[in-house]
């Protein structure tokens, strides 16, 4: 689960729409009078993360992951879903995304979801890691003069060079960002300082590798969702705790 476990992937990285028309659409689910919807509760936080969520919830988790870690995808894929429906709604638990980067891909899909609406952050978020697997493998068939292009000049051609190999300016556009506006997102310096920034963070907790997991602040030593889920379960009880 630690940043040895990547070896391969770091070595290739180095060198209908269309219904039935007569079918009128549902309205949404209407919340009871009073409720808020949590999950659609999104902000971006000081350091540059972005959380979904209670901002006041008793248990706050932050995640530390990285868009090159096959890790990472599993436990999104496994976890996402989950804690949207359950805890997260409840105003129980606040999840917080925040950058690890590795490599210059970690850091082209990092201002790449940073790019566009911050409400729409995790619907990114999700789509990188939901098609890992898929936009990842094309590393395995690039030239070592292809991959040079990735650590050599300014970092917005840097990061141009990566799009441009990967396919990331078609999957911009599907949501409406152009090529123009992509490559105004990685000219932008402040961003790219803040997430620089956010390592200081993760150089603070100590991590190692990814995904890491803080949990109220504290580190978590868990790497998986199986370890995840059982410690938040273990800390709602704790806050609930002499309640009825």
């Amino acid at each position: 689960m630690k940043t040895r476990s990547y070896l391969r992937i770091a070595a290739l990285l180095a060198c209908a729409a269309a219904s039935v028309a007569a079918a009128p659409a549902k309205k949404p689910a209407q919340l009871p009078a009073g409720k808020v919807n949590w999950v659609a509760q999104v902000a971006t936080t000081a350091n540059g993360s972005h959380r979904y969520g209670n901002p006041d919830a008793p248990v706050k988790l932050v995640e530390y992951v990285s868009y090159t870690c096959p890790h990472c995808a599993h436990f999104h894929k496994e976890s996402d879903a989950v804690l949207r429906a359950t805890v997260v709604p409840k105003g129980q638990v606040s999840v917080t995304v925040t950058n690890f980067l590795r490599n210059p891909i970690d850091l082209t899909v990092a201002m790449l979801t940073n790019c566009g609406d911050p409400k729409r952050f995790f619907v990114r978020h999700s789509a990188f890691f939901g098609t890992q697997d898929t936009w990842l493998a094309k590393a395995e068939g690039f030239s070592k003069d292809q991959q040079a292009r990735w650590y050599q000049g300014e970092m917005p051609i840097r990061m141009r060079a990566i799009a441009n190999d990967f396919g990331f300016y078609e999957k911009m556009e599907s949501w409406g960002i152009s090529r123009p506006q992509v490559d105004a997102c990685f000219a932008d310096k402040a961003k790219l300082d803040t997430l620089r920034g956010q390592q200081a963070e993760v150089e603070k907790f100590g991590f190692q590798g990814t995904p890491s997991f803080t949990l109220n602040g504290e580190v978590l030593p868990a790497n998986d969702w199986a370890s995840v889920s059982k410690a938040l379960t273990a800390k709602i009880a704790e806050t609930r705790a002499g309640n009825i």
